[in-house]
């Protein structure tokens, strides 16, 4: 990633020595070593979303091409996608369905303590 040899970095270390002076540096360098490991993680959450975002794309494909031939004349993968498509959408569909044993209920009603 950076082409840096040894003597660069002995030239750093250096400057940083006389810059920052021995008491400061030890603290600079965990600071910095902070730094990049939350840089590393925000990466690896960012590559983690997008291999998400396009499992997704490929799902709603399948379904694509699941919708244009039919059905029963699908490939084992596009029925598995389909499958694994009707049950995301339904878990996301879940929290917002209304119930259908209790009744409707206006705001401004009280219910009676049990």
């Amino acid at each position: 990633m950076f082409d840096i040899g040894f003597w660069e970095l002995l030239l750093v270390a250096i400057i940083g020595l006389l810059v920052l002076g021995p008491e400061r540096l030890p603290s600079a360098l965990r600071s910095l070593q902070r730094g990049i490991q939350g840089l590393k993680s925000y990466g690896s959450k960012v590559q983690a979303e997008l291999q998400h975002e396009l499992r997704i794309k490929e799902l709603h494909e399948h379904l694509a091409k699941a919708e244009q031939l039919n059905m029963e004349q699908l490939p084992a993968e596009l029925q598995r996608s389909v499958v694994e498509l009707k049950a995301a959408a339904a878990a996301v569909q879940r929290p917002y369905a209304k119930p259908s044993n209790s009744p409707a209920v206006a705001p401004n009603d009280e219910t009676p303590p049990l």
